[in-house]
């Protein structure tokens, strides 16, 4: 589960040790920010509620059990910042203009062109989704997690879960049919 190093680091920082925490965030800061990002949908958004995560990791990390996974007990922290963000109301940015690589690994204007306006496109149905909708959606595909998993984590009914799953991907292919 831990490589020695990350087992010292979280032994450390379970006894208060500051470096110790601070080489953890910066060895996880950019896979919880993925996640802020892909539920807040703009950098400065998911840089508070990155920087929100770590600080509630610090004050609670004598809670945390070193017999479990760090990097989901963080996920789980930043899911749940920015769940409270979005159930506030506050409105949401669309995403920045951030590409993934396209799978061609010489892909020509055209394609690169394609590639970004579908993405973008994707990005922006997805921020238009309801927060119930966008967090399941993350969670289910963007984290892994089993239904169960997001039944537990969100402390909802497994038929919820899937209800909201099964609504959101359906609203989410009706807005993108054009795609195809």
């Amino acid at each position: 589960m831990f490589s020695a190093q990350e087992l010292d680091l979280v032994r450390r920082a379970k006894q208060g040790d500051r470096e110790a925490f601070g080489e953890i965030v910066h060895y996880h800061q950019q896979a919880i920010f993925n996640v802020a990002y892909r539920l807040l949908g703009n950098i400065h958004d998911a840089e508070d509620a990155t920087q929100e995560a770590f600080i509630r990791a610090y004050r609670r990390f004598e809670t945390f059990d070193p017999d479990h996974s760090l990097v989901p007990w963080l996920k789980q922290i930043v899911v749940n910042i920015c769940w409270n963000h979005l159930e506030q109301g506050k409105s949401v940015s669309p995403l920045d203009d951030e590409l993934a690589p396209a799978s061609d690994p010489n892909p020509g204007p055209e394609a690169l062109t394609v590639h970004h306006d579908r993405q973008e496109r994707i990005r922006d149905e997805l921020l238009r989704l309801p927060p119930r909708y966008r967090l399941v959606i993350e969670l289910r595909h963007f984290q892994d997690l089993s239904y169960e998993e997001i039944a537990e984590h969100l402390k909802r009914p497994l038929s919820d879960v899937k209800s909201d799953l099964f609504r959101a991907r359906r609203l989410l292919a009706e807005r993108l049919k054009d795609l195809r």
